[in-house]
C-alpha cells in the first residue's frame, strides 16, 4: 500500500509555471505506475498525465502536451508535474494516483491509490 501528498498548487498568472509534487510512502514507490488527474467545478475528473514506474515512458492527455511535463525521482518517491504555459482552463484541483505494477492508464478506474489533491488556479 501506499500514501500519496500532494503539494506545489497555488494561484499564477496565465502563461506562468508551477510544479506539483506528489511524495509517496513506502518502500515500492519504484513499482507503481504513476498518474496525474485533475478536476474542474462541475466537472468530471480528467487524465492529465501518467509515468511508468521506470520513468522510461510518460502519456500526456491532448490539452496539456508540450506544455506539461510529468517525471520522477523513485530515489526520493516522488512524482512532479511540471505546468508551464499555464492557462485558465487549466484551473482545477490536480490529484496524483498510483497503480502496482500496471501499464500506463488513462482512466481513473485504472488507479487504487489517491492524494487528496491540491488546487491549481490560474489567472487570466
Amino acid at each position: 500500500q501506499v500514501q500519496l501528498v500532494e503539494s506545489g498548487g497555488g494561484l499564477v498568472q496565465a502563461g506562468g509555471s508551477l510544479r506539483l509534487s506528489c511524495a509517496a510512502s513506502g518502500r515500492t514507490f519504484s513499482t507503481y505506475t504513476m498518474g496525474w488527474f485533475r478536476q474542474a467545478p462541475g466537472k468530471e475528473r480528467e487524465f492529465v498525465g501518467a509515468i511508468n514506474w521506470r520513468g522510461a515512458s510518460t502519456r500526456y492527455a491532448d490539452s496539456v502536451k508540450g506544455r506539461f511535463t510529468i517525471s520522477r525521482d523513485n530515489a526520493k518517491n516522488t512524482v512532479y508535474l511540471q505546468m508551464n504555459m499555464l492557462k485558465p482552463e487549466d484551473t482545477a484541483v490536480y490529484y496524483c494516483a498510483g497503480n502496482h505494477l500496471s501499464p500506463l492508464t488513462t482512466v481513473v478506474g485504472g488507479y487504487d491509490y489517491w492524494g487528496q489533491g491540491t488546487q491549481v488556479t490560474v489567472s487570466s
